[in-house]
């Protein structure tokens, strides 16, 4: 061990599940190409980069302990669920509502925004401390060191970052943006019906 409390097996585990975890489709796959249509790619490149520091804070937030509040808490987790169904609701209807016509142009979405939904995204979904926990447990004692949790904080962060700027990278390609953006009424379309179908799938499991 180069790192008190962190192996090659442990370190590895770490990287296949958090790899698979990022790229599993969802709202945060949406999010990152809803913000590469309107954006481009250095606005869809900043979505994915801030997602991966969210996704990696949360990480952290798990390893020191505090996320056991999050899940401990019932009022504090459904307060959570709530208004992450709630977010993912607004962005479904921005997206549906973002134009009626196929031929409008593109409406420029401000950087800001996807520094806020890429932030959002991760910390209005509970259900990521209860991955990380879940992952954790398993490689995570009383014996890993500050840096050894660091180095797996920074692995999640890193992969999940990672993939969404490969993410960001590739359909910003001019020739395919060009085509997508052209198709973009429907790709706003199908993103909103997306994200408020899993907004209404979260609301399902709160009652």
């Amino acid at each position: 061990m180069s790192v008190r409390g962190m192996n090659l097996t442990a370190w590895l585990t770490i990287v296949g599940i958090c790899a698979l975890g990022a790229m599993s489709p969802g709202p945060s796959l949406a999010m990152v190409l809803k913000h590469t249509l309107n954006g481009g790619r250095r606005q869809g490149m900043i979505a994915g980069a801030v997602h991966g520091l969210g996704v990696g804070l949360y990480a952290f937030i798990c390893l020191s302990g505090l996320a056991v509040l999050i899940l401990t808490s019932t009022e504090l987790f459904r307060a959570l669920q709530i208004a992450g169904a709630a977010y993912l609701l607004w962005m479904g209807i921005q997206g549906l509502r973002s134009r009626t016509k196929p031929d409008q142009p593109l409406v420029r979405i401000e950087t800001h925004a996807a520094v806020r939904d890429g932030l959002l995204i991760v910390f209005l979904n509970p259900k990521i401390a209860v991955f990380f926990i879940a992952l954790f447990s398993q490689v995570v004692g009383s014996e890993t060191s500050f840096a050894a949790r660091a180095g797996f904080a920074s692995t999640a962060m890193v992969l999940d970052a990672g993939w969404y700027l490969l993410v960001a990278w590739l359909f910003s390609n001019p020739v395919w943006l060009a085509h997508l953006q052209r198709k973009a009424v429907w790709l706003d379309r199908l993103f909103g019906v997306v994200l408020v179908g899993l907004a209404g799938k979260l609301a399902l499991e709160l009652l």
